[in-house]
This record gives structure tokens, sequence and C-alpha cells, in this order.
């Protein structure tokens, strides 16, 4: 969330390789991104590759090094903002000729831009010192993009090696948010996603990184991922207590995004951010208040007017009007646009065997799986190396992945250490149980495909990255997971930077919306398929607590059906499209949900 940007979309964090140097790609052109900082071999091979690519001299920090983690990650985010500095300063100083980086600057500007107004100026112009005067003008005010990154809440494992020296800082999520706030970054974000992790937020209410220097002005700043308000308002309260202030909200789809996704009681992505654009003023003074008074007693300056928060929103959004729908009605700062980028070579990084599948991949290669060892859904793409392998392995009769990273350990069922539900040694202890069992054999296929399905994603999440650079694998394992959100199945082929982002700003289309449901109907369709699982795995009998959940669930989807009506009718003189392409689609669900649920859930 870059303030002075003139952008009005970022591009969310992607895996672990697929935006791990983003920044270096698209920073320049003023656009933000977040990288993931979750695993530090990565990015210990990354600092390798752009050490030697930008010809200076690499100093490896190993795993024998005190804090190496932390090390690893402050260094490189250092590296990579002292390449786009350097970037910066060469485009600002190059010719508008065609196809220069600055003239790409301005050309991928949105049009109502100030600065691309001023820049279309010049076009008409014969003056030679009035032209230079514009152009001094346009390069005084070009603005880098914002180099933002993520730490996965829930991804904090222990290391009790380090406890000694380290005591209450060791674990995974502290090391990574104590390499960023001791890079040179500024002007940056931290983005948290996944949930609060009490011992990540008290950590972090004691790193003065994230101070305020002045009003509205951070050199770091926080933002937290959201599925809803009332997550926003506990989260935000939490931190505030702590004398943090929260910049940015970033609300994303439960179900129509990438990644892991964390289906709510069907509550549906319009009436969240209505709640959102109704209640964001109450949102601000509430956390202004708590966050004064932990100010004062702390004795560190206070503000008596509120710094500013920004609600952004990401998940399936894939066209002009589907983008400007969010900025104007709904009033959110920025949208995040994800999957569609992972089709731009030159803003993430996707080698070529997946890149083409995702390129081909139609709406049945998308899948909610349980591939994840976290046991959250997780959006998957079909016929990846990494599941090729998965099966391979298990008809060889070696079930599980080596685990290498453990980043993802947790389980306890069988070892007093935590070990990773994808791992070998879980599965093998897993099905060696389930073998005891004596279970009829559909039922023992089924409770088989549950423990096998399990993936490892701190190798798979990252070997585009090694692929893509040549770079060295870790333990040899070369096998590629990738998780787009349903979006892909409507983008085919692959774009560059200038077409995506003119997409964006409807100076072109690059997909068919005749074959396209709209990003609310899709959600909702989402939903809809999850119910249709849930009611499949629930007995005939229900037991109350399943009845109640499920009256819940399609209470909150029909009375979001119904918002979504008087929604299309209010902006029909501005959005006709939207009206035209969801209406009949709402009805079809409504009808879908009265028929699928049992009558006396109602009762």
């Amino acid at each position: 969330m870059n303030n002075n940007s003139q952008h009005t979309f970022h591009i969310p964090v992607m895996g672990l390789a697929y935006t791990i140097d983003s920044p270096v790609k698209v920073a320049r052109f003023g656009i933000d991104s977040v990288i993931s900082i979750i695993e530090d071999n990565l990015i210990e091979k990354m600092r390798k590759y752009y050490y030697e690519h930008i010809n200076e001299t690499y100093t490896p920090i190993t795993e024998k090094e005190h804090d190496h983690r932390a090390k690893r990650i402050t260094d490189y985010l250092n590296l990579v903002q002292r390449i786009v500095n350097e970037q910066m300063d060469k485009l600002r100083s190059a010719a508008f000729d065609l196809g220069s980086d600055i003239v790409k600057y301005f050309e991928l500007l949105p049009e109502d831009s100030y600065l691309k107004q001023m820049y279309h100026s010049m076009q008409n112009l014969s003056d030679t010192k009035e032209i230079e005067e514009i152009q001094s003008f346009l390069r005084r005010h070009i603005v880098r993009g914002q180099i933002d990154v993520n730490i996965m809440t829930k991804v904090d494992k222990n290391n009790p090696d380090l406890e000694e020296t380290m005591p209450g800082e060791s674990s995974d999520a502290l090391a990574a948010l104590r390499g960023y706030a001791n890079s040179d970054l500024t002007g940056s974000s931290v983005v948290f996603s996944a949930g609060l992790n009490p011992r990540l937020y008290n950590y972090l209410g004691n790193l003065r990184a994230f101070d305020a220097r002045g009003h509205g002005q951070f050199d770091k700043k926080v933002v937290i991922k959201v599925s809803d308000y009332r997550s926003a308002l506990i989260q935000g309260k939490y931190l505030a207590k702590k004398g943090i202030w929260v910049s940015e909200f970033r609300v994303e789809s439960g179900l129509n995004c990438g990644g892991h996704a964390f289906a709510s009681d069907g509550y549906l992505l319009g009436p969240i951010l209505e709640e959102f654009k109704q209640k964001k003023e109450e949102l601000i003074s509430s956390l202004h208040a708590l966050y004064v008074s932990a100010l004062q007693e702390r004795g560190a300056e206070i503000y008596e007017e509120p710094h500013p928060i920004y609600i952004t929103v990401q998940g399936g959004i894939g066209t002009h009007e589907e983008d400007k729908l969010m900025r104007e009605y709904y009033e959110v700062h920025k949208t995040g646009w994800g999957t569609p980028f992972l089709l731009v070579p030159e803003a993430t990084t996707t080698e070529s065997e997946t890149l083409e599948l995702l390129s081909n991949a139609g709406e049945e290669d998308v899948c909610l799986s349980h591939n994840s060892p976290l046991g959250v859904r997780f959006h998957y793409l079909k016929g990846t190396s990494s599941e090729i392998e998965k099966q391979t392995r298990l008809a060889e009769g070696k079930p599980g992945s080596p685990c290498t990273e453990r980043f993802l350990v947790s389980n306890t069922e069988f070892t007093e250490v935590p070990i990773c539900t994808a791992s070998r040694k879980y599965q093998r202890l897993k099905i060696d149980q389930l073998n005891g069992e004596n279970l009829d054999p559909e039922t023992y296929e089924k409770r088989l495909a549950s423990i096998t399905t399990k993936e490892c994603l701190c190798i798979g999440l990252s070997n585009a990255a090694f692929k893509n650079y040549g770079l060295k694998p870790i333990k040899n394992q070369t096998a590629v997971t990738i998780c787009p959100g349903p979006n892909i199945a409507y983008f085919k082929g692959t774009f560059t930077l200038k077409e995506m982002v003119d997409h964006i700003y409807g100076r072109i289309k690059i997909t068919d919306d005749s074959k396209r449901p709209h990003m609310f109907v899709k959600e909702l369709s989402l939903y809809i398929d999850y119910l249709r699982e849930q009611l499949e795995e629930m007995s005939d009998n229900m037991d109350a607590k399943q009845e109640k959940y499920i009256k819940t669930f399609t209470t909150n989807l029909k009375e979001g059906i119904a918002y979504y009506k008087l929604m299309a009718e209010r902006v029909k003189q501005d959005y006709q499209g939207i009206k035209d392409k969801i209406w009949n689609a709402l009805e079809d669900a409504e009808s879908e949900i009265e028929s699928m649920v049992p009558a006396k859930v109602y009762v």
C-alpha cells in the first residue's frame, strides 16, 4: 500500500517462489508487490543469485550462524531495495524514447492519473523548453512500487535449539518479523495472513521499527489480511492496545482466492465489503482510542487525529468493471490482482512447464483440495510435477515426502516432537494405524486418500524459482506445486506486463467475458459447492451442532443473495453489465440451495 502510488492495484503474495523477486521486476514501474519471507533457504539461494547477477560478492549466511533465518531475510530485503533503487535512478535519468523504462512507467499509469495526463500533454507540444519542463516535472514525481513482505502467522514452529540464547524470540514467525524489522526497507508494509497469532503480535508490540514518525508516516507499516469486519476489529484492537497502528485491512474472498482458502460461514464478499464501507469511521475511531491510550502509557508521542486506515480487497477480480465496482462503489483504496499475474513472466517467477499448465487451465483443473499439511483447504492446480511425483511414490509404496524444511510441522499424534502430515514418517505411521482398524474397502480407501493427499508445500512452492533461474534445488527435490485461484480458468495464454495492466484499467480486454461468471457469482457457486460437500460428509441423521452450522451457513448465503439483488438494482445505471450478468445466476443459486438443504434445518 503505497500512499503516493499512482496505481490502483497491487500484486499480492503468491506461494513462496512466485513473487519472491517481483519487486525487482515491477517496483520501478510504481507497482506494489509482496514477497513471502517464510522460506529462508529459498531466500538464501535468491541472495546468491542476485549478488552474482549484479556482479557483487556473495557471502553465505549459513545455518551455523546465530539467528541465521532473520539475518538472511534482512540482507535479502536490503539487497532487493538496493537493486530497485538503482533501477529507479537509471529510469529517472533515461530519455523519453520509445521503448524506454521511463516511457513504460507513464504508459502503464491509469488514464485518470494526473501524471499520465501531463505525459500525454507533451505529445502535442513543439516548444522544446516547455517539453523539457514537463519532463523534469515528471521525473521528480516518479515513485517506486512498494516492497512489502508477507508472514503467514500459522507458520510459527518453535526452535528449541535457539531458545537458550533467544528466549521467547526463536520461533519461525518471530524470526521472519525480526528480519523484516531490521531491514533498511522504508515506505514498506508487513502483511499478516491466516489469523491472529498472540505470540507474534505481542512481539510486534515491542518493535519500535513500526512506530509512527509523524502523522500518517511510517517507515514500516502493518497490514492484516482479513476475511470480514469482525476479524479486522478483533485484530486491530489487539494491536492498538500495544501501540501498533494497522494501516490497512486487506479483505480477501474466503473461497475465490489462490493458495489457502479460509471458508467463512457462508458470508459473501459483497456484504462483507458493504459492512466495511458503512463502519469504516467507527473502526478507525475505536482503534484510535485504544492506540492513544497505549501510547500514553508508554510515554510516546500522541497523535490527536487517527492515522489513515485503508481498506483493500482481493480474490477473484478479473475484469475492469469488477475492479471499478470495488473502488468506486465499495470505496476500497486498492484492489489486489494475484492469480492473473502468474501468467505475466515480467512480474512473477514461474518456470516454463508450470506456466504452460496455467496458460491452458480450465475450471476443472483447479480444485479446493485437502493437500495442505496445515489442515486448511488449499486451491491446487492439477497435473503439476508435484502431483505426478506424489502419485508415483504412492504407486511404488512410498507415500509421503522427505521433510527437509520443517516449517509446517504440527502433528504430535505419534511423536513427541511435532512432524508434518505430508512427511514420509507421518504417513507411514498413519497408514500402519489404518491397516489395524479392519475397515471395509470403501471406507479404507477414503481414509487412505485423506492421508496421502497431503503434500510438501515448503519445497513444492519454492521450486519454480530454482528451476527458472537454474539454481540447485534443496535436497535434489524438483517437483513444483502451484496454487492459483479459480480465476486462472478465464485467462488463456501468457501476457506482457503492459497487456495485463491495460486489461486492469480497461484499455484492452484479454478475457472472454461471455464464458466468465461475475466474481460475486463465482464466489457464490464456490460456497454452494462447499455446502454440498459438507452435507455429503454429514450423515443423514445430523446432530444438533451440525444442523445449527448448516442453518447458519445457508441463512448467510440467502442473505447474501438478497443483498446482491438489491445492490444490482442500486448500481444498474452505472454498472448495467453487473445486473445483466448476475441476476439469473442469483435466482438459480437460491433454488439450488433450497433443493439441497434438508427441510428440517429450517424448522
